[in-house]
């Protein structure tokens, strides 16, 4: 068994230089606050045990809500500075005691799977390690007039990133030390850590783990993100399901009373299912039924809900994002106008994304077919998907 390892995600900062007004780990990118990125690297990371976010008291609303669904400990207020707000994450670990802990900026919302591995590997040999990047540009020293005054070398110089990684022990008994001799300057760990005589290993960054601090950053981002998710998908999905004894139908998500319940398997949940089919149809993934087989009893009853999101996470887990989805149900009765923006709503988030992007349509077969004789209901779905471009 390996060491167990923990991670504090740093969020307690109230910059506003990226513009809007929440801060910058709020902020919106790709249709998600900055944070949750961050957020789910650790929680669905094999090897990270427990994540210890720290947030600013006013900001809990917020936190919340870019939260919801991962695994995470309940977030604890940090302090005036950055210094501070790290030594609240590790106190809130102290029970937990980990072998190693990883800290970690919430603006840093690229940050790969593989670095976060390679901070573990790092730290697990030297005690202490950090990501950096070699300088390329040229470094000059200036005066107080603004006129150069030298050029530095460059090849001792190194660009620092996040996440570092520590041995717990070993940050926490760093920064008991700081406080007690009046030290809460340090703007990262590691020259805390230096500062108490230890040495510091590096290991290799990554270009694209870049900091979020102004609006022109989110402004060339969202640009390059757009420009990588060149490979535009429509996938199309079809579900029906018939009546039979019931109270009420699940439809997207939303319970609605009915003199008639809907056969199935699982739920029944006819829109769901169509949509599930259609995200899976955009990526070439096979059908809910290979994945969901209704042979399985695990299924039996279950709620339609974790269908979508597994259809969600399969685009995510292959860098995409859904960009659309359009659903039509068809059916003489329930009525679903009365129904539509909760669904929508609902669908938007089970697959976590702006209701915008989320149309519901719902028509009659003029009582035409099994349909118009009330014997079941249809649902077509079409999804947009895009995806990393490649061959």
């Amino acid at each position: 068994m390996g060491p167990s390892v923990a991670a504090v995600i740093v969020a307690a900062g109230r910059g506003f230089r990226a513009g809007g007004n929440l801060p910058k780990q709020y902020r919106e990118l790709a249709g998600e606050p900055v944070i949750r990125s961050s957020l789910s690297l650790f929680a669905w990371h094999g090897q990270i045990g427990a994540v210890q976010a720290v947030i600013h008291p006013d900001d809990r609303s917020a936190y919340e809500a870019a939260a919801k669904g991962l695994r995470l400990l309940p977030a604890v207020p940090g302090g005036a500075t950055r210094q501070a707000s790290v030594r609240a994450g590790l106190q809130a670990l102290s029970a937990r005691a980990p072998d190693i802990v990883l800290i970690h900026d919430a603006a840093r919302p690229f940050c790969s799977t593989e670095l976060v591995s390679r901070a573990i590997v790092a730290c697990g040999e030297t005690g202490a390690a950090i990501p950096a990047l070699e300088v390329t540009d040229t470094i000059k020293r200036v005066d107080g007039d603004g006129h150069v005054a030298g050029t530095i070398d460059r090849a001792q110089l190194r660009a620092v990133q996040t996440p570092q990684a520590f041995k717990f022990a070993t940050l926490l008994n760093a920064h008991q030390r700081a406080i007690k001799e009046g030290r809460d300057d340090f703007t990262d760990d590691a020259a805390l850590v230096e500062w108490a005589g230890i040495k510091v290993a590096t290991f290799a960054g990554e270009s694209g783990n870049v900091k979020l601090t102004t609006d022109e950053d989110f402004a060339k981002v969202e640009s390059r993100r757009l420009a990588n998710l060149a490979d535009l998908r429509l996938g199309n999905g079809f579900d029906v399901h018939a009546f039979g004894d019931g109270d009420h139908v699940w439809l997207g998500g939303v319970k609605i009373p009915h003199d008639r319940g809907l056969t199935g398997h699982s739920d029944a949940d006819v829109a769901l299912h169509a949509l599930v089919d259609a995200i899976l149809g955009a990526l070439a993934d096979g059908d809910i039924g290979k994945h969901f087989s209704p042979n399985d009893p695990r299924w039996r009853g279950a709620s339609s809900d974790q269908f979508l999101k597994f259809a969600v996470e399969r685009v995510n887990k292959r860098g995409g994002r859904i960009a659309h989805l359009d659903l039509t149900i068809v059916c003489e009765a329930p009525r679903i106008g009365p129904h539509r923006d909760a669904i929508r709503k609902k669908i938007a988030e089970i697959a976590e994304m702006s209701i915008d992007r989320v149309a519901v349509k719902a028509t009659t077969s003029e009582q035409l077919g099994f349909t118009g004789r009330k014997e079941g209901i249809v649902a077509m779905a079409t999804a947009t998907v895009r995806l990393p471009w490649s061959w």
